[in-house]
C-alpha cells in the first residue's frame, strides 16, 4: 500500500468517526438531563479530529510551486 493510499483509508476514517461524534453530539443535547461534561469532552475531540482531517488533506494536496 502507497503512503498516499494509507492517508486516505485514515481520512476517510477520521471524517466518520467526526460525522458519528456529532450524531452522538446532537442526540446528546436532546435527552433531559443534558450532561454537559461529556458533551464538551465529545465536542473537543471533535475539533482534535476536525484539526487532524484538515492536516491529512493539506499532506494529501500536491505542492504547487507558483
Amino acid at each position: 500500500m502507497t503512503e498516499q493510499h494509507t492517508l486516505k483509508e485514515k481520512l476517510a476514517t477520521l471524517r466518520v468517526e467526526h460525522r458519528d461524534l456529532d450524531d452522538i453530539i446532537t442526540r446528546l443535547t436532546s435527552q433531559f438531563p443534558v450532561d454537559q461534561l461529556q458533551i464538551q469532552r465529545l465536542k473537543k475531540r471533535k475539533l482534535l479530529l476536525k484539526d487532524l482531517i484538515a492536516r491529512l488533506e493539506s499532506e494529501l494536496l500536491p505542492d504547487i510551486i507558483a
